[in-house]
């Protein structure tokens, strides 16, 4: 490791550490606009000067220059300080006045930069270029004429994201950063060249003249729109949630987030359900809490009594409902409400035990039955690095538009037991061999032919487990460690006929099969399970309470309150509690922190923050075989999955534009 000296301390950096990353190892800033620690290095904006010695007698870009042995690194001299000056004037000759208006102020580098790093005034008199606006779809706002062309956004696009929809043209001053032939940007991870962006060329439509970052009050949440359970900080203000932003995990999101995560949060406040309804002569009119409880109650239950949970329902809730089940002597659980019906004996067999990090080291890797571009971006963008780094990646299922080289095998299902023979040897041969199984693959029967392929071709080694299924229900792994599975799915419940279904709000259930039973719908929004429902208890959103959630990876999170529930709606475990009264039963708690305890009681997993252990994968069945043809997978439309996103504006004008034809593009314009 070489030893440098930075202002007079000598410390020991990294080989293949850059200059830029020795002064910020010894604690000194630098200042940058290019640069990006997840991006390649540009090195075009100059800003990060330094003075080095041995080397040229002039000021050095600090992003783009080794660190070597013996170097002697000055950040504070007077060469460095008239040398970032500079730069920030020529940066600012061109940069418009527009920092009263400009979406970026409060939390702009360019701002933050001029005033530390600028002189303070301008020897500039010519006429300023102006740059003609750009449209970049829905959810990007264009305001050229700031650009200061740092890169940021089509290095990401290429680098990150895997889609070339964003580049320069021109030279010089007549350089411009563009979309190609000036379409939207479309792909799934679009918003995040706004994180990205240094000044206001780049910033959020739908947000656009909302609000000031000084204005709102900042709240750590879980992204509940896919299983990734990406970290998010929500921004709300008053009892309204203005935005979304991604929050740094390496682990699980780096820092980035899928267009739906971020902008599904304006359907919060759209369509909500803030009052009791019942049903009265075949149509839904408001009611009282007690009126509602003395209906369900007047129905004598008794064991016949189910809940299914929904994709976006917290561990709290999910615990509660089962108290409330198992205090009338009922067991009636189910989560997978679309009617799958896997093994769910080892929570092993159904988790993605590479881990999102893992998977990127992965040499070899078989998709089957999951459009991963769609059921988890993020995801996608580690596959992405693992080809990168050589892994070769196989699909099995019908075609979607992947971002890197892959080989699709077919739709049948039955290629699993019998690979290409040069598919087969490409897996004999790797280290790290992988498999994710969708969605699409689990309800065709196939994990016990994927255990079997785990077997066949030694996924599971020191330090190495390469068997995954991947989820997309931010519910799915939480529900499965409470027991939200029946052995024959919901064909069971069906088979019981419950006299009360209670929703936890589970929109993607056919509720037809239970014609006879008490529908009873507690949820936030009117959406298909409202309308199939008998009373309707209006409950909290994930912005609205305390939760955990476990994602895909079984990562237990935690996610806080930001804003207040509309109206008469309540945090789901409040009703399911009065619910509890109503019934005459005794559920063992009174509060959110009791309710918690005998939840962490029951499964200890859920009260440690991290990767809960579901120990060795199951011995496989040899003779497990996979049949049948995957037509089409879960996931139809990305951005209309839930309940949220369906009441959202923005993401219905995602659908329209970006998935269904550009007739909205005309009339934005």
């Amino acid at each position: 490791m070489p030893k440098v000296t930075v202002d007079g301390q000598e410390i020991e950096v990294p080989n293949g550490a850059t200059v830029l990353q020795a002064c910020e190892l010894a604690g000194k800033e630098i200042p940058r606009f290019c640069y990006h620690e997840r991006l390649s290095i540009a090195g075009n904006c100059r800003m990060c000067l330094v003075e080095v010695k041995p080397g040229p007698p002039k000021p050095q870009a600090s992003c783009a220059l080794p660190a070597t042995e013996g170097q002697e690194i000055r950040t504070d001299s007077q060469m460095v300080k008239t040398a970032r000056e500079g730069v920030m004037e020529f940066l600012l000759i061109n940069h418009p006045l527009d920092c009263p208006i400009c979406d970026q102020g409060g939390e702009c580098d360019l701002q933050d930069q001029s005033v530390a790093y600028g002189r303070g005034g301008s020897r500039y008199h010519e006429n300023k270029r102006a740059v003609t606006e750009k449209y970049m779809g829905p959810l990007i706002k264009t305001v050229m004429t700031r650009c200061i062309h740092c890169t940021r956004c089509v290095r990401f696009s290429e680098e990150i994201a895997g889609v070339d929809e964003i580049g320069a043209v021109g030279r010089g001053e007549d350089m411009q950063i563009t979309t190609y032939l000036e379409q939207a940007a479309e792909h799934e991870l679009s918003a995040n060249v706004i994180d990205l962006c240094p000044v206001g060329a780049l910033t959020s439509r739908p947000y656009a003249f909302e609000a000031r970052p000084w204005e709102l009050k900042k709240t750590l949440s879980i992204d509940v729109s896919d299983a990734v359970g990406a970290n998010i900080r929500l921004d709300s203000r008053g009892r309204e949630v203005m935005r979304a932003l991604p929050r740094i995990n390496d682990d699980v999101n780096e820092e980035w987030l899928s267009d739906k995560g971020r902008y599904m949060v304006d359907g919060l406040t759209k369509r909500r359900l803030d009052k009791v309804f019942m049903r009265k002569k075949g149509g839904l009119k408001p009611a009282t809490w007690d009126e509602a409880f003395a209906a369900i109650a007047k129905a004598k239950p008794g064991k016949a009594i189910a809940a299914i949970a929904g994709d976006m329902v917290d561990c709290e809730t999910m615990f509660a409902a089962k108290a409330l089940l198992k205090a009338c002597g009922s067991n009636l659980l189910e989560g997978r409400q679309t009617g799958m019906d896997y093994d769910v004996s080892n929570l092993a067999a159904v988790n993605f035990n590479s881990t999102f990090a893992g998977i990127e080291t992965a040499d070899a890797i078989l998709i089957v039955g999951s459009h991963v571009r769609w059921e988890a971006p993020l995801v996608n963008v580690r596959i992405r690095k693992a080809v990168k780094r050589g892994a070769q990646v196989f699909v099995v299922g019908p075609f979607w538009d992947t971002t890197y080289p892959a080989h699709f095998l077919g739709d049948d299902l039955s290629v699993l037991g019998d690979l290409p023979k040069e598919v087969a040897e490409v897996f004999k041969g790797s280290e790290r061999p992988a498999i994710i199984m969708g969605g699409a693959a689990l309800a065709r029967g196939a994990l016990g032919a994927g255990l079997a392929f785990a077997e066949q071709f030694g996924l599971v080694k020191d330090g190495w487990n390469g068997f995954n299924v991947m989820h997309f229900s931010a519910a799915r792994m939480g529900g499965l460690m409470l027991g939200y599975a029946q052995k024959g799915g919901m064909k069971d419940i069906v088979a019981a006929k419950p006299k009360v279904v209670i929703s936890l709000g589970a929109d993607e259930m056919d509720f037809e099969p239970f014609a006879d039973a008490i529908k009873v719908y507690i949820g936030h929004h009117g959406d298909k399970g409202a309308h199939a429902a008998d009373i309707i208890l209006p409950g909290a959103s994930f912005a609205e309470k305390d939760g955990t959630y476990v994602n895909t990876e079984g990562r237990v999170q935690f996610a806080e309150k930001a804003v207040f529930a509309p109206g008469d709606a309540r945090e789901d475990w409040t009703i399911l509690r009065a619910l509890a009264d109503a019934l005459g039963v005794n559920v063992g708690f009174d509060s959110f922190a009791q309710l918690q305890s005998a939840m962490i009681a029951e499964v200890p997993a859920l009260g440690e923050e991290g990767l809960a252990s579901y120990g060795a994968l199951p011995k496989a069945d040899k003779k497990a075989k996979a049949e049948g043809v995957i037509s089409g997978y879960p996931i139809k439309d990305f951005y209309l999955t839930n309940p949220i996103a369906r009441a959202s504006e923005v993401m219905q004008r995602c659908s329209a534009e970006l998935l269904h034809g550009g007739a909205l593009a005309e009339a934005a314009e």
